[in-house]
């Protein structure tokens, strides 16, 4: 009996072993179908996620370019503007130079027809009075220049000549005899001609000092019609017959020079030139006043200021070898510099092949234009060679400085019209390279801080190959023991 139920009992044991082989086989398949159920909905989500991704590339990709897109039409259509306005803003004043030049050759007829009138009427007295004898001259009013023809005397001091005048005498009559051929004029039976010497006096004075005319023409015994003339005449003078002599680029010879000064003051090779762009203050003008309102100066001073640009160039010693003046003072930066002549000529001229013109972070880095880091945390690299293209900068910085403060009337609001601005900067800029050339010094006093609002320029990188040639300066810079320690 006991064998007999054993055998049903392990019968039984056996058959229940294999129903529940049989289940566990049944679960394990169905733990594998989930599995793989599971395995490939993550699949497809990471599939679906990985397409979404790619959409919102695109989208992103395509929005980029959308905006950069509008920024260059809007660019385009500013530039246009600002070309249209300029032109516009040179017919209104070919218009009233048309209306000015009619009417003073009304005036001179009207002078002359006097002038006939009065010597007829002399002649007349002389046929009925002939015991008189007397001859008529013109009337002019009765000033005095004691004050210039005590500074004309040989035996004048020169220190308070140089103080007056920003330059010795010699460099004085350097200036009058060039231009002796241009502004001299003749006497006339109706009075004398200004010599030269005192028309080039009235015009550096009031470049010098930034009087009113009315002060200027007290001070000189002319009247201020005629001093506001005499300046106008000279500046023009200055600028036809000194500029293309005493303000150009250097050649291939003085390039060599003025690579080895720059090198030698920052241990960055191939730089040929400084470059700054400042403001001068203007009053207010009739026409296109947004144009030339400058903004950071409004928002820094707490006072609306308007402004027109300089823009220059300087060698090691503060000598400018390019300016471009006269565009409206908001305008950035990068875009005076895209206006001026020196970006022509080396865009289709190759002029700045292979050398560098060091500029602060308102230009763009191009192929020509070398500029300083101005991303967040810097690496020290990047931190030396910042350093060391600042001394570059410092010395263009410092010549507007001193250009500012020896001729004081750029530093407030003239009297001068817009349209004549151009070239009483460009006399400016002339008189200061004389100056720095025959080693004029400038009083520590008269010495300005040139401070302009510097805005990082919106397309701040023009080439890439460019980007490339700043890392590998820099790298020399700090590699080769050339960089300082100032960053530190």
């Amino acid at each position: 009996m006991n064998n007999g139920e054993n055998c049903k009992r392990r019968r039984k044991e056996g058959f229940t072993a294999d129903e529940d082989d049989g289940e566990n086989d049944d679960s394990c398949s169905s733990g594998r179908e989930t599995k793989k159920k599971d395995l490939n909905g993550i699949i497809t989500s990471l599939i679906l996620l990985d397409e979404q991704e790619k959409r919102d590339r695109e989208e992103r990709n395509d929005a980029l370019k959308e905006e950069k897109s509008v920024m260059e039409s809007t660019h385009t259509k500013e530039t246009r503007t600002m070309l249209e306005f300029q032109s516009n803003l040179n017919d209104y004043y070919s218009k009233i130079d048309e209306a000015d030049r009619v009417k003073r050759k009304k005036s001179r007829v009207k002078a002359a027809t006097v002038v006939a009138t009065a010597s007829n009427h002399v002649a007349d007295d002389g046929n009925g009075k002939s015991g008189s004898g007397q001859q008529r001259r013109l009337w002019v009013k009765d000033r005095s220049n004691a004050w210039w023809d005590e500074c004309n005397r040989p035996d004048y001091p020169e220190e308070e000549f140089k103080k007056a005048f920003r330059m010795s005498k010699s460099t004085f009559d350097l200036i009058c005899d060039e231009l002796n051929a241009v502004i001299a004029k003749e006497d006339t039976t109706l009075r004398n001609a200004i010599p030269v010497k005192q028309r080039v006096a009235v015009c550096i004075w009031r470049l010098a000092t930034g009087e009113p005319l009315r002060l200027v023409s007290k001070r000189f015994g002319l009247g201020i019609s005629t001093c506001h003339k005499l300046v106008l005449e000279v500046c023009s003078a200055i600028r036809n017959v000194l500029m293309p002599k005493y303000l150009q680029w250097p050649d291939e010879d003085s390039l060599r020079k003025i690579k080895q000064q720059f090198e030698g003051i920052s241990g960055i090779p191939n730089a040929v030139g400084s470059m700054y762009t400042t403001h001068i203050p203007i009053i207010a003008p009739k026409i296109s006043v947004a144009a030339y309102f400058n903004k950071r100066h409004t928002e820094r001073n707490q006072k609306t200021s308007y402004s027109i640009t300089v823009q220059g160039v300087v060698d090691p010693t503060g000598v400018f070898t390019d300016v471009c003046i006269g565009w409206p003072g908001s305008m950035t930066d990068d875009q005076v510099l895209e206006k001026s002549a020196l970006f022509q000529r080396a865009k289709n001229g190759g002029l700045l092949n292979g050398v560098w013109v060091v500029g602060n972070s308102g230009y763009p880095l191009m192929d020509w234009v070398l500029v300083p880091y101005n991303q967040q945390h810097l690496t020290w690299t990047q931190h030396a060679f910042n350093e060391k293209i600042g001394e570059i900068q410092k010395v263009a910085k410092e010549a507007f400085g001193r250009l500012k403060g020896r001729w004081c009337c750029l530093q407030k609001r003239t009297e001068v019209k817009l349209q004549d601005l151009p070239v009483v900067l460009g006399a400016c800029c002339v008189l200061h390279n004389i100056c720095e050339m025959k080693k004029e010094g400038i009083d520590p006093e008269l010495k300005v801080e040139v401070i302009d609002d510097e805005m990082v320029a919106e397309d701040g990188l023009r080439s890439v190959s460019s980007l490339k040639a700043r890392d590998a300066i820099a790298h020399n810079l700090l590699h080769h023991g050339l960089a300082g320690t100032g960053f530190l």
